[in-house]
């Protein structure tokens, strides 16, 4: 079911964000088309080597029950991007007769643009329905950094594991053809969490595209090999888990599960430190903000 088919409701929220990263004489330019409230940008931070950095605010605090967001994103060919959140993004729960709250990403990568997508983690609070789609179009030598991180709930309340519904879909390709397609339908009162078939005795999970399109399989391999090394030693047995695989064409996806959030973040940063390193010979530029 798309955003657009979930019925209305009185208190719904339908919040719209629409911004184009274009080139201003080597400067990548924000350009807002649209913004409805709670979503909203203030300003464009400059990045060296002619990059962009825009925060996405959120004026309600986060996601509530029964409200219908999107955000478009363009990056025009050339252009390089980066966006990330000013905090992590708190899914509210629902009210009785309230629909599940969605929100649907559709980012388009031009030819030789990049995209760095990293916010903060996700947290469904109890009683959460929540929907969540991503779509993301690379042209030739596009490139894509984006990840997601999903926590159990408000771990100092104990919630943990306490939502009821959190979908969550990704589709990446290129000229209309998929390179990654997945998607998550968490219903952990249902179908419990800690399950070993799922997370077992983990809290955090988290996923991590890293896209270049037009390189070759060697390159992917080579990086794999590299992620893996540095995956061995990020992990702890019992604690934290990191490994990497290549996709079919075009890029490689870093899973990692943790029975603590900062271990994940820590472990993204130096996971992206590799990647940029490894596919643009660039140290990557940590967003501006409060960690």
């Amino acid at each position: 079911m798309s955003l657009g088919e979930l019925p209305d409701n009185p208190a719904t929220v339908r919040g719209r964000l629409d911004l184009l990263f274009e080139n201003q004489e080597g400067q990548t330019i924000l350009k807002v088309r649209r913004q409805e409230q709670p979503l909203k940008v203030v300003r464009a931070f400059p990045l060296p080597g002619g990059g962009s950095l825009v925060h996405l605010h959120n004026l309600s605090g986060g996601v509530l029950g029964g409200d219908k967001l999107e955000v478009r994103v363009e990056v025009e060919p050339g252009t390089k991007a980066q966006l990330t959140s000013t905090g992590a993004t708190r899914l509210y729960r629902n009210l009785p007769g309230v629909e599940a709250s969605g929100q649907l990403y559709v980012f388009s990568i031009g030819e030789n643009g990049l995209l760095e997508y990293l916010p903060d983690q996700l947290i469904p609070f109890a009683g959460t329905r929540y929907r969540q789609q991503t779509r993301i179009e690379l042209a030739e030598g596009a490139g894509l950094f984006w990840w997601e991180t999903v926590a159990p709930g408000r771990e100092a309340r104990g919630e943990v594991f306490d939502y009821d519904l959190l979908e969550l879909s990704v589709a990446l390709t290129k000229g209309g053809r998929p390179l990654a397609l997945e998607q998550s339908i968490l219903e952990p009162k249902l179908r419990p969490l800690t399950s070993t078939a799922r997370l077992g005795q983990f809290r955090y999970f988290s996923t991590f595209y890293m896209v270049k399109v037009g390189l070759e399989k060697t390159a992917w391999t080579r990086l794999e090999t590299c992620l893996n090394d540095l995956a061995g030693q990020l992990s702890v047995p019992g604690e934290t888990l990191w490994g990497a695989s290549c996709l079919w064409s075009d890029g490689v996806v870093v899973r990692s599960v943790s029975r603590n959030g900062r271990a994940i973040t820590r472990g993204l940063f130096e996971m992206w430190k590799l990647g940029k390193q490894e596919l643009y010979g660039q140290t990557p530029t940590l967003p501006r903000k409060i960690y």
